[in-house]
């Protein structure tokens, strides 16, 4: 087990070097030069100045100056800044500087990084306590009226877009019944602290919640639902019934576990995508996240942010596939990683 972690932590390190050049190079070939619009900047205020000093000046500043691959390195932290002679990129817990903001992007995404965490995590908590109950129910009620009217909402909920589910849910919630806010993450002026603050912090989110609870809930519910059929129809299964086993301790005892793989799959899988899959909400809500945050650096071109965030995609993306591998080897026995 320790070979195979160690294996699969340098093959993420290999993948992430990769992915991480790939992101750069594609950024740099925007055609956007912030050095050209800093002298630009400083040219407006002070005629006198000279642009090409200037420029170089601010192209050796903000690490600019020779290839590609060079500043590609310095980014990374391993080529040091002309004039200083020091590493100081991300292997050194240096991301970047906003621009927009005026500081480190870690200190920028902080904030919006923590609140894509609550919501996400609520949003998994709230979809995986309904869909798991309602996918067995309807694996083993398969075929009843109440299986077909379950079927039917969650194809009309997979079917639809997700800002088109978020547009009708405030036009039912807000505009009819005026049960929650339209956007934002809390009261505006207040100075709440302690469970008052997270009273407050979910009254403004519930809308949100419900919208990525509700898009999720159409195919996590089929998915749970085809494992489990699939386990209640094997041998294993027809010999605890004709053993004479109960059928809660046959549902829950034997197909569940068999139906987990699949599940677990599902679910981690699941978890690591809604990280992007939020952007859309976040944007609708104004919910200050790291994906509304994402589309604003874009349309600023703050790129250093949109690096930074890019990378925290593929690290849960690579995080969440060794996770799932490891789950495998604690839910079904049958499965082993070893290197």
């Amino acid at each position: 087990m320790k070979k195979y972690i160690i294996k699969r932590i340098l093959y993420m390190i290999l993948v992430a070097f990769i992915l991480s050049l790939l992101m750069y190079l594609i950024y740099n070939l925007i055609p956007y030069d912030r050095a050209a619009s800093a002298a630009k900047a400083d040219i407006q205020t002070n005629k006198n100045l000279n642009y090409t000093t200037l420029y170089n000046d601010y192209r050796i500043q903000f690490g600019l100056d020779g290839n590609i691959f060079i500043r590609y390195l310095r980014w990374i932290g391993v080529y040091p800044y002309t004039g200083t002679g020091e590493l100081n990129g991300v292997l050194q817990g240096n991301f970047g500087y906003s621009y927009k903001y005026a500081e480190n992007v870690l200190n920028v995404i902080t904030t919006p990084m923590a609140n894509t965490i609550f919501i996400n995590i609520f949003a998994t908590i709230l979809a995986l306590g309904i869909t798991i109950p309602l996918g067995i129910f309807c694996a083993v009620k398969k075929g009843s009226k109440r299986d077909v009217a379950v079927q039917v909402g969650t194809i009309v909920g997979y079917s639809l877009p997700v800002f088109i589910v978020a547009i009708l849910f405030i036009w039912i919630f807000v505009s009819i019944l005026g049960w929650f806010p339209t956007n934002g993450m809390n009261t505006p002026g207040n100075n709440f602290t302690g469970f008052r603050w997270l009273l407050d912090r979910l009254y403004y989110l519930a809308l949100p919640l419900i919208v990525m609870t509700f898009c999720s809930l159409g195919g996590m519910t089929r998915y749970v639902r085809s494992a489990m059929i699939e386990a209640l129809s094997m041998d294993c299964i027809k010999t605890a019934r004709a053993k004479g086993l109960r059928e809660k301790a046959v549902i829950y005892g034997h197909a569940w576990k068999n139906a987990l793989i699949p599940i677990v799959t599902l679910v981690v899988g699941w978890f690591m995508a809604i990280f992007s899959g939020s952007i859309m909400i976040e944007n609708i809500f104004a919910i200050n996240g790291v994906g509304r945050l994402y589309i604003n650096s874009l349309m600023d071109s703050d790129y250093e942010v949109v690096l930074c965030l890019q990378m925290f995609y593929v690290f849960i993306s690579l995080i969440g596939n060794l996770v799932i591998d490891l789950i495998y080897g604690l839910v079904d026995p049958r499965v082993r990683v070893s290197a």
